[in-house]
């Protein structure tokens, strides 16, 4: 259970990934990351040098996304790019899942892809995280499930559910719930749609280990306010 404001910050990844960003956003995300503490601070590749050097010396992680957002690149051009964002600060790639190989099932694509672009990240010293977003909401149960162990025998160290930028929609409980079942160790991260304290706190019961969200001072500034708490109200009835 969440007890407190730098405790639920903690979990937050920080982001901004509109196409239309301006270097003054990210200025002010990372500022606004350092005031509150939150995990991480995400932004798409270009601007890689600017976060990392502003967060230099904090213990706030510089994240990035890979083959975002639709994951359909080939494997050589997703190691290549994970190459790059490692090489201008990333310390957290976020990267999208081909899912064609998850919804046919094809676990040696889909595995070999994982594996070339985990031992990218795995090799750096300290050891960059590689998340891999399975747009949850676009899939079946059953793919889910495909997805998230495959992933666990890959070793990847999150399974992410959304890019937030797909149609059908990003991160809800249940999946949070079929996909910590099913994970093994992989740590789990919510992302998608998540907007209020209220949301962020359910997800994170549910099993999440990380939320992903552009709305992060929204959230804490709720959450700071009391108005919703630590732990979800029942539902009447219940």
């Amino acid at each position: 259970m969440i007890s407190d404001v730098k405790e639920l910050a903690g979990t937050i990844d920080h982001a901004n990934l509109k196409p239309e960003a301006t270097g003054e956003q990210i200025r002010r995300l990372c500022e606004e990351a350092k005031q509150y503490g939150f995990c991480a601070v995400f932004v798409n590749p270009r601007w890689l040098p600017i976060v990392a050097d502003l967060l230099h010396g904090t213990k706030i992680a510089t994240g990035t996304v890979v083959s975002f957002p639709f994951g359909t690149d080939s494997t050589k051009i997703k190691v290549l790019q994970a190459k790059e964002a490692i090489l201008a600060g990333a310390d957290e790639i976020d990267m999208v899942a081909d899912l064609s190989a998850i919804i046919e099932g094809d676990e040696k694509y889909l595995a070999k892809q994982l594996e070339a672009v985990l031992k990218v990240c795995h090799a750096m010293r300290p050891k960059v995280l590689l998340k891999v977003i399975i747009e949850a909401a676009a899939l079946t149960s059953e793919q889910k499930i495909f997805a998230c162990q495959t992933a666990d025998r890959v070793g990847v160290d999150f399974v992410k559910t959304s890019t937030g930028f797909h149609p059908v929609g990003g991160a809800t409980v249940e999946d949070v719930k079929l996909m910590r079942e099913h994970a093994g160790h992989c740590k789990i991260k919510a992302s998608g749609g998540i907007h209020t304290a209220k949301q962020a706190l359910e997800l994170l019961e549910a099993g999440a280990d990380r939320i992903g969200t552009s709305s992060g001072l929204q959230i804490i500034e709720q959450f700071g306010a009391g108005l919703v708490s630590a732990k979800a109200e029942p539902e009447p009835g219940k």
